[in-house]
């Protein structure tokens, strides 16, 4: 059976990552890349589905865990009976192949350790044929060729390779796993002890550029380099996790596949990179952005491929019963071919941002928003399946129509600010229009708050981010309104659910509930200190960062009643809030938006009608 959620630490090598749990067992990873099938997949299942265990031979959870300094080398250690042992796990950054290299160091005394590695291809699927050797043994299956090198000989059975040893202190054992497909010629093997000293000084070089010097240094820099580890490095995306199908409500059927790329991340994740000094990372994820956008606005998807392929066709995995049997097990991600209209207006956000901070345009990308404006502006009245990618019927969601303006919005601003051509007085106009009509058909006079969607009943955390891409300011009566109706009515222990998913006739057409979203509380933090509470935004934030495990991975969600994390994890969306919320509350964030206009803060006309 897989740990808990929080008990999973994170490796990667920028092309793909692995999960160690705390009792020493890798349960999850996806070879060669983030969205690859895995060849551990534990975390869905049990151990018959692959993993690799290195611990104590007694068993038992670690004693202690920590990455070393600020890098993403794993230390775990056990105090067992006859002495301390201390597990170093890390995957080298050197693109020609994927590693995962395990050393084992005796601290103090003498402790018996055991291992054993199943090999499991494609999701647990396949058992690939193991030829063993003395210090050296290879496993194939179709594309897949993996080698292990040990110190130590290994015993194997049943295709699957295990072994006992014992590690007496400043004694060092190596273990190294490395994969290549079948059809390459094998890579060079990796020197453990090099790769360490590689491996620790690429990412103490990365996170010495932070420029973040701030009140929350360690949780903003520990997000930072887990937010890095999300990064694709052949492409500069950035996935929304490492997992596919970790549910968010355990026996539910909410389970999703996140190993890809949200274009609606864009902005808050270009926000976190420059405000905190990675000016590359953001120029990168601009590029990828661009080249992922690109083609007929019409057939834009808020989501593609970490190599910006477009077809994500979704498809369950019958035999893996799912994490604590909560079933099924999805790859692939239908929402892709969702029509969620806040998208366009998200992509001409995160490229009006990227301008604002100075990353110089280029001509085709100036065409391409232009081509992305002229969609928006004939079709911003249609009714869509909003940022939470429902899966019942389209409404007028209220949030979509925002981030429709605010593309209009950048637009304009790109004209009068940075002298770029376009039609700025049909933008402006279309601006008022959309205007006007979320505040005439999205707002309740009657409880002085917007709504989920035109006349619905219900909330939404998405509108907490009115006054966030300047559609009205914090100080408006309808924000303040808004942010605390949000407050009061979607809390679960202070945190905040996204929706009531069973409000106003099952909006997202799905069984079940889910735990509170963490991204969305982090903008509660931020709505509250925009509407003067500043007391009350630092005290949710200080619970937030109780959330972080041990090494400081968020999930998704979080269940405040048996207080465990939820859903796919580490989650970009957590980390990138994280970082953000540091820098509102620290006084260091720098967001740009337009200068409200005047009827941006023009009271909205009593007994308006709503849809």
């Amino acid at each position: 059976m897989a740990s808990p959620i929080e008990d999973y630490a994170l490796i990667g090598d920028l092309h793909t990552a692995a999960l160690v749990g705390r009792d020493g067992s890798v349960d999850w990873l996806c070879l060669p890349r983030f969205d690859s099938p895995a060849c551990f997949a534990a975390l869905l299942a049990d151990h018959d589905a692959g993993h690799w265990r290195l611990a104590p031979a007694g068993g038992g959870t670690a004693t202690r865990r920590r990455y070393r300094g600020d890098t993403l080398i794993l230390e775990t250690e056990w105090d067992a009976a006859d002495g301390t042992v201390r597990v170093l796990d890390f995957m080298p950054l050197r693109g020609e192949a994927a590693d995962v290299v395990r050393i084992v160091e005796g601290v103090t005394g003498t402790v018996t350790m055991g291992t054993r590695l199943r090999l499991r291809f494609d999701y647990g699927s396949i058992t690939p044929w193991v030829r063993h050797g003395e210090r050296e043994h290879a496993a194939i299956a179709g594309p897949d060729a993996a080698w292990l090198h040990t110190d130590i000989a290994l015993e194997h059975h049943d295709r699957t390779l295990t072994g006992e040893f014992t590690v007496s202190a400043g004694e060092r054992i190596t273990f190294v796993l490395t994969h290549q497909l079948s059809h390459l010629p094998r890579p060079k093997p990796v020197r453990p002890e090099q790769a360490l000293a590689a491996t620790e000084q690429f990412w103490q070089d990365w996170i010495g550029r932070c420029s973040y010097a701030g009140p929350y240094a360690e949780p903003v820099r520990r997000s930072l380099i887990l937010l890095k580890a999300l990064t694709y490095a052949p492409t500069g995306g950035i996935l929304a996790a490492a997992t596919t199908s970790l549910p968010e409500q355990i026996g539910g059927t909410r389970n999703w596949d996140y190993r890809y790329c949200w274009l609606r991340d864009a902005t808050f994740t270009l926000q976190a990179l420059l405000g905190t000094g990675y000016v590359a990372e953001a120029k990168a994820w601009r590029e990828w952005l661009l080249r992922a956008a690109a083609g007929d606005p019409a057939d834009l998807q808020i989501m593609y491929a970490l190599d910006g392929t477009r077809r994500l066709t979704e498809s369950t995995l019958d035999w893996l019963p799912g994490y604590e049997n909560s079933g099924p097990v999805r790859v692939g991600n239908a929402a892709a071919q969702q029509f969620q209209l806040d998208v366009w207006g998200e992509v001409l956000d995160g490229l009006h941002l990227a301008r604002e901070a100075g990353i110089a345009a280029t001509d085709a990308g100036w065409d391409l928003q232009h081509a992305l404006l002229d969609y928006l502006e004939g079709h911003w009245r249609e009714p869509d399946n909003g940022l939470w990618e429902v899966r019942g019927p389209r409404r007028h969601f209220v949030h979509s129509k925002v981030m429709a303006w605010a593309g209009l919005d950048r637009a304009v601003t790109a004209v009068e600010r940075h002298g770029l051509d376009g039609p700025v007085d049909r933008w402006r106009a279309t601006r008022e229009q959309i205007h006007a009509d979320v505040c005439a058909h999205g707002y309740d006079p009657d409880r002085n708050t917007f709504t989920q969607f035109y006349g619905s009943h219900g909330l939404d955390a998405a509108l907490l981010l009115i006054p966030r891409v300047g559609f009205l300011p914090y100080n408006d009566p309808r924000v303040v309104g808004t942010v605390e109706a949000v407050q009061r009515h979607l809390s679960a222990d202070g945190f905040l659910l996204r929706y009531q998913p069973q409000h106003d006739d099952n909006v997202d057409g799905l069984p079940g509930t889910e735990g509170a979203f963490l991204a969305c509380t982090f903008w509660l933090a931020d709505a509250l200190h925009g509407i003067g509470r500043a007391g009350d935004a630092r005290q949710l934030f200080a619970r937030l960062l109780d959330l972080r495990n041990d090494v400081g991975l968020l999930a998704e969600e979080y269940d405040p009643a048996h207080r465990r994390h939820l859903g796919n994890t580490p989650q970009a969306f957590s980390l990138v809030g994280l970082v953000n919320t540091a820098r509102q509350l620290s006084g260091t964030s720098t967001r740009t938006s337009a200068p409200p206009d005047a009827q941006h803060t023009a009271p909205v006309r009593p007994g308006g009608s709503r849809r």
